[in-house]
C-alpha cells in the first residue's frame, strides 16, 4: 500500500509499505477513505520536534472496516468508523474517567502498540487499529458518507474534539464572552464549539480574510486583527471596558499564550489546547493575582466524539468547512508545503 513517511525536516514522501494484517485478536483493519494534515504534524516537518528516523505519519482518519480480530464483536466489515488520534483501552482508570489520552495502554498512529507491533500512520491507504472496539467509533447506518459529511466526520478525530476541549476547559457556556487565539483549524473549531455551547459574544483573533470568513460562519461576532497590547485593548473596547470571561488558546507558542492570558478578565478562565512548542510558561503570580483558572491539554477525542457526532449527523454543526483544500494521497508532500506556507487552512488527503 501507499503511505506517507516523514524522513526529516521538510522531507515528506509517499512510499510503498506492507498492507496491514491482523496481529492480535483485538485488532481491526480499516481502509482509509480520508485523512488529513494536522497543524501538529508541522512541528516535526519544520524541525521544531526532532525526527529520529523515518516513520509513518498522520493521526486523523476515517474509513471502512475491512476485517476484525476474533475478540472484536461490535465492529464488522463494511462499518464506517472514526479513529480518534490515539489508541485507548476504555477500561483503565484514566479511560473510565474520560481521559483517554492518558490510557495505560496508549498507542499513537505511526508508533508501536503494547505488544511491540508497529502501528500504521493515518495518512495511508489502510491502518491496523489496535484495541479496535474501544478506540474506533462506528458511525451508525450511513454506509460511506458523501464528501461534505465525510469531511465533518473526519474533524471529530482531532480538530473539532480539540476545539471543543478548549471551550469546555475555558468554561464556555450561555452568556459568556469568549476570545479565540489562533485561526487555524483548531481555533476555528473552537469558535464553532463556543457557539454550540451558547456563548453570547465570540471574538476571533485573525488576520486572514479566508479564515475570518469561516470564523464568522461558525459564530464569531467580532474579528480582531491586532496583536499584543493592541489586541488586548481592542478586546477590552469591544467588551465595554472589560476582558473576556473565557479565552481559548489554540496555537501553543509563547506569544499565543501571552495573548490569551492577557485577554482574560480577573476571575475568568483560559482553556489551552495548542501543542506547546517551547517557551510558553505559565506565570503563576499573574494567575494568583488575577484569579484566572487555566485548564486544558491534549483533548480526549474518544470521550467527546459520541456527543459531537450527534450534532454532525443532525446537521447542527458542519466543522468540515475547515478543509479548504483536498488532494490525493500522492500529493502529501505538497499538502505539507501548503499548510506550512499558510496557503491552506487544512488539507484533506484521499487515498
Amino acid at each position: 500500500m501507499r503511505a506517507t513517511i516523514i524522513h526529516g525536516p521538510g522531507d515528506i514522501r509517499v512510499e510503498d509499505r506492507d498492507y496491514p494484517a491482523i496481529q492480535l485478536p483485538t485488532d481491526a483493519i480499516v481502509r482509509v477513505t480520508a485523512a488529513c494534515v494536522c497543524g501538529s504534524d508541522l512541528w516535526p516537518y519544520r524541525g521544531v520536534r526532532p525526527v529520529r528516523h523515518a516513520s509513518a505519519i498522520g493521526h486523523e482518519f476515517v474509513g471502512v472496516v475491512e476485517s476484525a480480530g476474533t475478540d472484536v464483536s461490535t465492529l464488522r466489515a463494511g462499518d464506517f468508523v472514526i479513529a480518534p488520534f490515539v489508541v485507548s483501552c476504555g477500561q483503565c482508570p484514566q479511560c473510565l474517567n474520560g481521559v483517554t489520552v492518558a490510557c495505560d495502554h496508549l498507542a499513537g498512529w505511526g508508533g508501536k502498540d503494547d505488544a511491540g507491533f508497529a502501528v500504521d500512520g493515518g495518512q495511508g491507504e489502510a491502518v491496523r487499529v489496535p484495541l479496535a472496539e474501544s478506540t474506533l467509533v462506528k458511525v451508525p447506518d450511513i454506509g460511506e458518507p458523501d464528501a461534505a459529511l465525510r469531511n465533518s466526520l473526519l474533524t471529530l478525530s482531532d480538530v473539532m474534539a480539540t476545539g471543543h476541549h478548549a471551550a469546555v476547559s475555558a468554561q464556555v457556556g450561555p452568556g459568556r464572552t469568549v476570545v479565540v487565539v489562533g485561526d487555524g483549524a483548531v481555533g476555528l473549531c473552537g469558535v464553532l464549539a463556543a457557539k454550540r455551547l451558547g456563548a453570547e459574544r465570540i471574538i476571533a483573533m485573525s488576520r486572514h480574510a479566508d479564515r475570518q470568513a469561516i470564523a464568522s460562519e461558525f459564530g464569531a461576532t467580532d474579528i480582531v486583527e491586532e496583536r499584543g497590547d493592541d489586541g488586548v485593548a481592542k478586546v477590552r473596547e469591544l467588551l465595554g471596558g472589560v476582558l473576556a470571561d473565557s479565552v481559548l488558546e489554540c496555537v501553543g507558542t509563547k506569544e499565543s499564550m501571552e495573548q490569551a492570558l492577557h485577554s482574560v478578565r480577573p476571575g475568568g478562565a483560559l482553556g489551552f489546547v495548542g501543542v506547546p512548542t517551547g517557551g510558553a510558561e505559565i506565570p503563576l503570580r499573574y494567575l494568583f493575582d488575577k484569579n484566572i483558572t487555566v485548564s486544558g491539554g491534549m483533548a480526549p477525542a474518544r470521550t467527546y466524539i459520541p456527543e459531537l457526532l450527534k450534532d454532525v449527523l443532525s446537521g447542527a454543526i458542519n466543522p468540515g468547512r475547515v478543509f479548504d483544500v483536498e488532494m490525493p494521497l500522492e500529493d502529501a508532500p505538497e499538502a505539507y508545503k501548503a499548510m506550512d506556507e499558510r496557503r491552506a487552512i487544512k488539507v484533506l488527503l484521499t487515498p
